[in-house]
């Protein structure tokens, strides 16, 4: 069987069972400093399992690419501020000090309201 003919989302499922358990394919990742690094490790990897995926495959295909943009610290999505969302976890950025009032007419002038905090549906 000709794996080159199956589909790019085959062929990374591939790549991704074969990383399972090569323990130094993975401690390769893990000493890589950025994503661009790993591509190196992965595109080396897919040419010794005769995957034939290319950079930019392996780049935007799920799961891998998370695995890239995490190693990159880039936010998967934005929420609220327009801030990854690592960076708003923790009130990062927010002025320190006491609690604020919502109500617009007990707030300095220019200031904004403090957002509400979305809970979750459940």
């Amino acid at each position: 069987m000709d794996l080159q003919s199956l589909s790019v989302g085959q062929r990374i499922g591939l790549l991704v069972k074969a990383l399972d358990g090569a323990e130094r394919t993975n401690q390769a990742l893990a000493r890589c400093s950025d994503g661009e690094a790993m591509l190196e490790v992965l595109l080396d990897a897919s040419k010794k399992l005769g995957l034939g995926l290319t950079r930019q495959e392996i780049r935007t295909t799920p799961p891998i690419r998370d695995w890239i943009w995490w190693k990159n610290k880039e936010a998967l999505l934005t929420i609220g501020d327009n801030k990854p969302r690592y960076q708003q976890d923790g009130n990062q950025g927010r002025a320190a000090g006491g609690a604020k009032s919502n109500s617009p007419a007990l707030q300095s002038p220019g200031a904004e309201p403090e957002r509400k905090k979305f809970l979750g549906l459940f």
